[in-house]
């Protein structure tokens, strides 16, 4: 398993225009992303910066999808990142996360839930569904 760390810093007031551009557009593209797993974002407390993780079956994987669907991201994002996102990749040495180490995409209710629940949490309300 292998993850890419995305660190961009928002532009100001566009946390909530950042989520939907997530969900909206780029989960989309990267479900048609061979390899693809799994995505999960987070924003600071002020909402100035986000960081987004996805984890790819393998490092090829994620570096095709860095050399053929990553400009389009990138593109989507312009409206609401400042600068140029940052990138980090890791291999994946441990989770807890049934999801990312075994099991595909949607098959698991509670990965599902603990989600949605980190989503709204997330969506920047502090509030738990």
């Amino acid at each position: 398993m292998f993850a890419r760390n995305v660190h961009m810093q928002l532009k100001s007031n566009s946390a909530t225009q950042f989520t939907q551009t997530l969900d909206k557009e780029i989960i989309p593209l990267l479900r048609k992303q061979q390899g693809f797993r799994d995505e999960i974002a987070f924003l600071v407390p002020n909402k100035t910066e986000a960081y987004a993780i996805s984890f790819w079956d393998s490092k090829e994987k994620a570096d095709e999808y860095n050399r053929t669907g990553y400009a389009e991201v990138l593109k989507a994002l312009a409206k609401v990142v400042e600068g140029t996102p940052q990138l980090q990749t890791y291999e994946v040495c441990n989770s807890t996360i049934k999801q990312i180490g075994v099991a595909p995409i949607g098959s698991d209710r509670r990965w599902v839930r603990l989600i949605r629940r980190l989503k709204n949490a997330v969506n920047w309300n502090f509030r738990m569904a």
